[in-house]
């Protein structure tokens, strides 16, 4: 087995920057994607850039191989020695190009199999990258649970290098009670593995559908209730729906808008549920017909009410 120049493949220095690697890549990848490329043997040429990569842009790993690079030449005989990489502490995070195939033995026999694959000629292994999406559901949806089909905007490249999307549809099951930032996991829905590694995991980040009915905070929800003018003086009991279904509310003789019943329990379920927060809202019937212009001249004669003078105004 040949020692791997990874520097010399991208065609940099090995001070070269993050960004330099990056730019180096793009680049080589131009040149030799199979789909695109008319270069002799451009399958194998990508291959290897795509291995160089996945070293030299991981922090820690090139770090590591660095260290060994010191004692070998490209196209040296080479065998990891014993330990090579005893010292350095690897986050076990998967590579970049989690899905772009196999590696050489090579890399195998460096990084594959929790750090040495050992026995030569061993096929790379890697689990593939985790993905996350964020998705907006009906509140409804998290007061009962659900089961719902998304689809999700996939971006990638096509032959000629532009940004192209693709759907991706997925069936999801919405558990009761779930809140919003809470993540929903779908095994093997994530990136494709390496040399047969398992898939990745996707992980939906919860949001709600914005409704301007409902304002919610954790597990509490507030909800506006339009109520009559004689239904907040008097006092009344009234049916409104909610979320978790339709209830019957009482509503306080006196109340105006602005005033807040609380509904223990109500909120979005779980394990201590949340409350739902009815917020009275007091409306105004038109006074667009003679007999209703007749009434509130009527409750202006009679009531002779200031809400300017109660207010100090």
């Amino acid at each position: 087995m040949e020692f791997k120049d990874y520097y010399q493949v991208l065609g940099v220095t090995k001070t070269a920057t993050a960004e330099e690697i990056k730019k180096a890549y793009r680049k080589l990848a131009r040149k030799f994607h199979p789909d695109v490329s008319k270069e002799p043997e451009a399958e194998q040429r990508m291959q290897e850039v795509n291995e160089a990569k996945a070293v030299l842009s991981d922090p820690e790993k090139r770090l590591a191989y660095d260290q060994l690079a010191q004692q070998y030449r490209s196209g040296q005989d080479f065998q990891p020695p014993p330990d090579w990489d005893s010292g350095f502490e690897f986050s076990g995070r998967g590579f970049e190009e989690a899905d772009l195939g196999e590696f050489s033995d090579f890399f195998a026999n460096l990084f594959g199999q929790g750090g040495r694959a050992g026995g030569g000629g061993r096929r790379y292994q890697m689990r593939g990258e985790d993905r996350h999406a964020k998705i907006n559901i009906d509140l409804t949806d998290a007061f009962h649970g659900a089961s719902r089909t998304i689809t999700l905007q996939v971006p990638q490249v096509d032959p000629q290098g532009r940004v192209i999307s693709r759907e991706h549809s997925l069936s999801v099951r919405i558990p009761k009670g779930i809140k919003a930032g809470q993540h929903i996991r779908l095994s093997g829905q994530g990136s494709p593995g390496v040399g047969g590694g398992p898939a990745g995991d996707l992980y939906l980040e919860i949001h709600f559908t914005s409704d301007s009915r409902y304002r919610v905070e954790g597990r509490d929800v507030y909800q506006k209730v339009p109520v009559t003018p004689w239904e907040a003086a008097l006092g009344a009991s009234i049916e409104t729906p909610t979320p978790s279904g339709v209830v019957k509310l009482k509503v306080p003789a006196g109340s105006q808008t602005g005033r807040r019943l609380r509904l223990k329990g109500r909120g979005i379920p779980g394990q201590e549920p949340g409350d739902l927060y009815v917020e009275l809202e007091v409306v105004l019937p038109p006074a667009d017909t003679d007999k209703a212009r007749e009434l509130y001249q009527t409750m202006a004669q009679e009531l002779a009410f200031d809400p300017r003078q109660r207010k100090g105004g």
